[in-house]
């Protein structure tokens, strides 16, 4: 009892003349969201024992999950607040049931199929009609459908969804195993032993089990819509608009329609595009459909198109397409999708030295990718709004980002994220959901995903903001570099070893790829990330994209961003603690430290000890941290210069290199992790730097070997005239020393410029009482400024900056007497956010700055604390 697949049989159906079919009433559609209850199952008679309270049915959210309904009754406590993680682990390990009544009039009865569709059932469910049990499901990727009218009534029906802990399904089967598949993050909580871990065998968000920014929350519930569709004898499964030819004077589409029909019979298939200026182009053609699966094509044309480009190369315009199916004069099914038009292609190297090229062509024109990795909005996706989603996406737009990676261990967006992304203009990396873990070999797990894929892919596909698929996060670099995958390897023995890469070869090179191909053929697919599509060595500057973790994981020093020139950067990282709001928020006090358990409990990596971290890498370049507010202070100025020093990078070293995406943009719940941007929304200053780094004219400095290198980068389509100087000074604001130019700046291009010795700059003055200030202009308009730094911040004499706060509203003006390096508008425990910070200010240099907070000025006025790096000492 499982549902139908998708289509496999594709027809080109003629244009056919035929009489129209007798007339069919339209599909209904019925939302199943309201009024369901929830209880343990009573077939888990130990965990009914413990939890007598959720025995009995109480009320649940639907789409939803289990621990939703547990948090929002009160039966335990928000596992985002202090330590209380623990506390909810049981239920992921529990049966549970849902139920609802469903009531159907003789009107709905008659009709020739009554359908039951679940977007999401996660994950092993048994749905039952009236006590029968009609679908089983194990994938929580995939929409379930099974026509459930033989089991139906008119009047009151009884919907049971039984829910089985994806844990203790599968547990028996790990601990069976002599050498159990690699998988992510162990538990902290012993419900799994370690090394053996079930994640890798179940279809399911891989987040669930914990990473390394977030809790373990292995949700259980129908965590998508639910409905009931209601029709006769023909129904639209999907439509599908392939582009198939674009050009200045018209684009060629083909609007694909599969139809599924119990008999065969003419039908009238009818295509509309109604693009952005409101003009329409209409067809239809008279077709007889064969019994069972059926494709229909429409083609369609249209004159002059407009394309939709990325954010800072052009406009977004869209095309709405809507299609019909219509029996006998009558509307019986309809679908409706907006897509756009442009071409994407993925910069492959030929011969010779440009062999490892990696990189984006949108419209022909070649895009310096800028952006960061996107993880769950979440741990409850259920309660993510589209409002939400679009929040963040517009903060990164408003860092002058232009790519989101959406990472693979988590689960498939919906339409919305990717309504917003269109509309936004922001190039979409999306992975298939696959977080690291090896996969099973076995080939009923590849049609699994087989289904799961096509699904996806064939839901979102036309969004022009998608620009990759990609196979998944880290499983092929891991298979082929980790450690524990080498002496997995080697445990297993070369026959097994050799079934499991053939069978994970299998997947990320033709199932995956064939989706793609098949149901979205205008993007680019990648077998993972980091790869290089199967021609050679994995995560190397070389060849592909690359993860560098050098950086933070392995401890070494930020300078060592500097050492190469990836193709393509597509994760580096450097963790921040969030605001003191944030960390109020989630501790319940700002009377902690980094070592508290609290504090610990919100910090992932390392489990729990990544706060040592922290404090390592602020000691290496910034100092002792004096108090909780410096630390958080002294984390955020190192994360955002940390990632600064390597995005210049990266975008000097075009075109070698296309593309610099940091992790992460996001958190999935309140915690000390990667993120430019908190759970709470709150920016960290990393996310205003990446305003500035990521702008459109970038000057780049680096130092070292008593020069600085200057390099300018401009991602405009056209030359600039433009101006460029460094300038030395001692502390106490005298010029040193001077180099610059006029220069004309290459449309999307990076070049040296200068290479300017310590002695033009600083003459003899000493590093630690010197700073370089480099700026670039076009016109009277400064286009980027960067300072330079000969020496460790730490063992540079910042001078007090002198800084003061005039207050006007919600606007506050902050002026420097001597230089101010890295102010910080601290609002302690008062939610604000500025309009800018972390910004550095030169001797008699002023910023006018809006907060954007529900305290009133006068709190703000209150609350603010300013902080520099020469404030410090």
């Amino acid at each position: 009892m499982t549902a139908r697949a998708p289509l496999r049989r594709w027809l080109a159906i003629p244009l056919l003349l035929a009489s129209a079919a007798a007339a069919a009433a339209p599909k209904t559609v019925t939302p199943l969201d309201k009024d369901w209850q929830v209880r343990i199952d009573p077939g888990d008679t130990d965990a009914a024992k413990a939890h007598a309270s959720a025995a009995k049915w109480f009320a649940a959210t639907v789409p939803g999950s289990v621990q939703q309904a547990l948090i929002a009754t009160g039966q335990v406590p928000d596992p985002f607040k202090g330590t209380n993680e623990a506390a909810i682990q049981w239920a992921g390990l529990t049966g549970w049931q849902y139920r609802r009544t469903l009531r159907l009039t003789p009107e709905q009865i008659a009709r020739d199929h009554l359908d039951l569709v679940f977007d999401a059932l996660d994950t092993f469910a048994t749905v039952a009609v009236n006590g029968q049990p009609v679908l089983r499901t194990d994938n929580a990727h995939r929409q379930w459908r099974i026509d459930a009218k033989r089991w139906l009534k008119p009047g009151d029906n009884t919907i049971t969804l039984t829910f089985a802990s994806p844990i203790r399904t599968m547990h028996s089967k790990v601990l069976a195993e002599a050498h159990p598949l690699p998988g992510e993050y162990d538990s902290a909580f012993g419900d799994e032993p370690k090394g053996r871990q079930t994640s890798p065998y179940i279809r399911k968000p891989k987040y669930d089990w914990s990473w390394d920014w977030g809790p373990r929350i292995v949700n259980i519930g129908p965590t998508q819509a639910m409905r009931l569709e209601a029709w006769d004898d023909v129904r639209l499964e999907r439509m599908l608009v392939q582009q198939v030819a674009l050009n200045d004077a018209e684009a060629r589409l083909g609007a694909n329609f599969d139809i599924f029909a119990d008999r065969a019979g003419p039908a009238l298939v009818r295509a509309t595009v109604t693009g952005p200026d409101g003009k329409i182009v209409a067809a239809e053609q008279q077709v007889t459909l064969a019994a069972g699966d059926n494709r229909v094509t429409i083609p369609l044309t249209i004159a002059q198109p407009q394309r939709w480009q990325p954010v800072g190369f052009g406009a977004q315009p869209l095309y709405r397409v809507a299609g019909a199916l219509v029996q006998g004069g009558v509307e019986s099914d309809r679908a409706e999708r907006r897509i756009g038009l442009r071409t994407v292609e993925l910069i492959r190297g030929g011969d010779g030295q440009d062999r490892g090229a990696f990189g984006f062509k949108v419209n022909g024109t070649p895009i310096f990718a800028k952006g960061a990795n996107l993880i769950p909005f979440d741990n409850f996706p259920a309660r993510v709004t589209a409002e939400k989603m679009r929040g963040l996406l517009a903060d990164a737009k408003s860092a002058n980002m232009n790519m989101i990676r959406v990472w693979g261990g988590g689960y498939y967006l919906p339409d919305a994220f990717f309504d917003a992304a269109d509309e936004l203009g922001l190039m979409i990396w999306s992975d298939f959901m696959f977080g690291g873990a090896v996969t099973p070999p076995d080939a009923a797990f590849r049609e699994n995903v087989r289904i799961e894929a096509e699904q996806q892919v064939a839901r979102v596909s036309g969004h022009p903001s998608i620009v990759l698929w990609a196979g998944g996060n880290e499983v092929l670099s891991g298979w082929e570099n980790w450690s524990d995958r080498k002496a997995f390897k080697k445990a297993v023995g070369a026959d097994e070893q050799e079934r499991i890469g053939t069978g994970m070869a299998v997947l990320f090179d033709r199932v995956l790829r064939q989706a793609v191909r098949d149901f979205d053929p205008a993007v680019p697919y990648w077998p993972g990330s980091p790869s290089t599509d199967y021609e050679g060595p994995v995560d190397t500057d070389a060849a592909g994209d690359r993860h560098f973790w050098d950086v933070w994981s392995g401890s070494k020093p930020v300078a060592n961003y500097l050492n190469s020139c990836p193709r393509f950067m597509s994760e580096y990282g450097f963790q921040a603690m969030p605001d003191l709001a944030t960390i109020k928020g989630f501790a319940g006090t700002l009377n902690v430290s980094p070592t508290d358990a609290v504090m610990k409990a919100h910090q992932k990596f390392l489990a729990g000890e990544g706060n040592d971290r922290l404090l390592f890498y602020i000691r290496e370049r910034l100092g002792e941290p004096k108090d909780l507010a410096d630390y958080v202070y002294l984390s955020q100025v190192n994360q955002a210069q940390a990632i600064e020093l390597a995005a210049l990078h990266h975008r000097a070293c075009r075109p070698v290199t296309m593309g610099s995406l940091y992790w992460q943009l996001n958190d999935t719940w309140p915690a000390i992790s990667w993120s430019s941007i908190d759970y709470d929304g709150r920016w960290k200053l990393l996310h205003y730097a990446a305003r500035r780094f990521f702008a459109d004219q970038v000057i780049v400095t680096e130092h070292k070997d008593a020069e600085t290198r200057v390099a300018l980068v401009s991602d405009a389509t056209t030359p600039i005239a433009a101006r460029w100087r460094v300038r030395g000074y001692a502390m106490d604001g005298q010029m040193l020393g001077e180099r610059g130019g006029d220069v004309t700046l290459a449309p999307l291009a990076a070049a040296d410029i200068a290479a300017v010795p310590d002695a033009a700059l600083f003459g003899t003055t000493a590093a630690a009482d010197s700073y370089g200030v480099a700026e670039l202009y076009a016109g009277d308009r400064l286009l980027h400024r960067r300072l330079v730094e000969r020496v460790s911040p730490k063992d540079i004499h910042w001078p007090e900056p002198g800084l003061t706060a005039r207050w006007d509203g919600r606007t506050v003006t902050i002026t420097a007497t001597r230089l101010a390096r890295a102010v910080m508008l601290d609002f302690g425990a008062t939610p604000a956010q500025p309009s800018d910070d972390g910004f550095d200010l030169l001797p008699g240099e002023s910023r006018a700055i809006n907060v954007a907070s529900s305290a009133t000025p006068a709190q703000l006025e209150r609350a603010m604390t300013l902080r520099s790096l020469g404030g410090r000492k």
